[in-house]
């Protein structure tokens, strides 16, 4: 290990510690990054100052936690070192809570400092005043046989943080490493205590999981150690679902094939999260047909969507991120032949799901084909139906985009605002999905006079007869479908 491989603004904060007759070692994940080969997210330096005379010691800092640790802020520099976190050399008291601290007293050595850390792989340290390299626990070995290990006895450091317990299993999936078996005994045993830590936390250990290469593996080995049932139990309700002619995994597998092949394709978090949930309602949904001799799963990207919700909801993702995933997961089941879907169904999909999500929809159902155990999807079938989805989206589906507005209808009959004014407009949306070459400002007008010298209870009864009508379509044709084509 070199001070070459340190970028100036973190030799900025050493030296200035130095300078000041303090130690100081850059540490933790940036050393095993280093090591690796890898360009390191952010950079953590510790030293024996004191967080006071840190601070005395920099122009830019601040300092917001219980824990001894100052950023240091250079304005100037690239944003992965715009801000270098220093944290005095510390011992720590017990932890009653699996959580944090009861207390954090700071200490003058390098040693007692490096015992407290989770993982030998992430207590390495490196002084570039010396070029002294401090390895007390064996990670660079461990480095090279790709192994995580606890620092000392694994028991007592996932009693400290439970929540070290996930953050080996997302080490696991982004380092690619194995997990040793007195560490990994520990993690089984010691489980349940992440029932004490914050959904905030799991859901950003879950996220990475889900975002790296293998999170299907992942997720597997974290179901055998009785991991997962604590982030989200509903997945592990598929295991030993068998499923109908259409699929060759249990729901539990196809569900978890469909996200590794959007990590496979390197989808962002929300398709990863849709794929992951996409049939996790089959379970609740799955029934005998004496008629087919074979299961069937009516509803379950209903059943789907909510349970989604209240998964993602129960984890703190944002509120964007629940609406959206929960939408994918509802509406997953379009049909996607085009040699058999009609325009007029993209077109309701696309008002389902909305325009910004339709891509995203695609890929979902792409991973969804693949989890099947099927091969890829034919790219004349993706091109055709993504033609098919570019023509829709010029066509009108909803009533903003009609050629014809609440105003302009008032002005043409002398209508005061109302709700004849949704009726009216409600039933014209439906007569351009049908048609969409009727949205035309003449059609639009004429056929809104003709609407005007009806009676508030035709005109109600004729717009809510629409939308009833438009429900009942969609829903018998997507049922024939599932039934004419085994799509369950």
């Amino acid at each position: 290990m070199t001070t070459t491989l340190i970028p100036k603004e973190v030799l900025f904060v050493t030296e200035t510690l130095e300078k000041a007759g303090f130690e100081a070692y850059v540490v933790g994940g940036c050393m095993r990054d280093l090591l690796l080969g890898k360009a390191p997210k952010d950079w953590d330096v510790t030293t024996n100052a004191t967080p006071e005379a840190i601070q005395g010691l920099f122009a830019n800092t601040f300092y917001t936690n219980d824990f001894g640790t100052v950023g240091i802020v250079q304005e100037d520099a690239p944003e992965v070192l715009r801000v270098i976190e220093v944290t005095p050399y510390r011992k720590e008291g017990k932890y009653s809570d699996a959580r944090r601290p009861d207390s954090v007293a700071w200490s003058d050595n390098i040693h007692e400092d490096l015992q407290r850390r989770d993982f030998t792989i992430n207590a390495l340290a490196f002084r570039p005043a010396t070029n002294e390299s401090v390895d007390d626990f064996g990670g660079k070995k461990d480095l090279q046989k790709g192994l995580i290990r606890a620092v000392g006895v694994p028991a007592e450091r996932f009693a400290e943080d439970a929540l070290r317990i996930l953050r080996a299993v997302r080490l696991m999936a982004e380092l690619d490493f194995s997990i040793e078996t007195t560490t990994r005994d520990a993690m089984q045993t010691c489980a349940p205590l992440l029932q004490k830590i914050s959904q905030e936390r799991i859901r950003d250990e879950f996220s990475r999981i889900l975002l790296s290469s293998q999170p299907m593996k992942t997720l597997m080995f974290a179901h055998s150690l009785g991991i997962l049932t604590i982030i989200a139990p509903e997945i592990e309700e598929g295991i030993g679902i068998d499923q109908n002619q259409a699929h060759k995994y249990t729901v539990i597998e196809h569900n978890l094939r469909a996200l590794q092949h959007a990590a496979d394709k390197n989808y962002p978090l929300d398709v990863r999260l849709a794929a992951l949930f996409h049939d996790v309602g089959k379970p609740r949904a799955r029934r005998w047909s004496d008629e087919k001799k074979d299961w069937t799963f009516h509803g379950h990207d209903v059943i789907g969507g909510k349970m989604t919700k209240k998964i993602l909801e129960n984890l703190k993702f944002p509120r964007e991120t629940v609406d959206r995933v929960e939408n994918l997961v509802r509406w997953h089941m379009f049909f996607s032949d085009p040699d058999k879907v009609t325009l007029s169904a993209v077109r309701r999909i696309i008002n389902n799901v909305g325009k910004e999500n339709i891509e995203t929809l695609m890929s979902l159902r792409i991973c969804d084909r693949i989890g099947t155990g099927r091969p890829k999807e034919q790219p004349f079938r993706l091109r055709k139906y993504h033609s098919m989805i570019t023509q829709a989206l010029s066509d009108p589906i909803t009533v903003g985009m009609l050629k014809i507005n609440g105003g302009r209808f008032m002005s043409l009959t002398k209508e005061a605002p109302g709700p004849r004014i949704g009726w009216t407009l409600h039933t014209l949306l439906e007569e351009v999905l049908d048609d969409p070459e009727k949205n035309t400002v003449e059609y639009l007008e004429q056929r809104a006079l003709e609407l005007a010298k009806l009676s508030d209870r035709d005109l109600q009864t004729l717009g809510e007869a629409g939308k009833d009508r438009k429900e009942v379509a969609e829903e018998e044709n997507v049922q024939q479908i599932r039934k004419q084509y085994f799509v369950s």
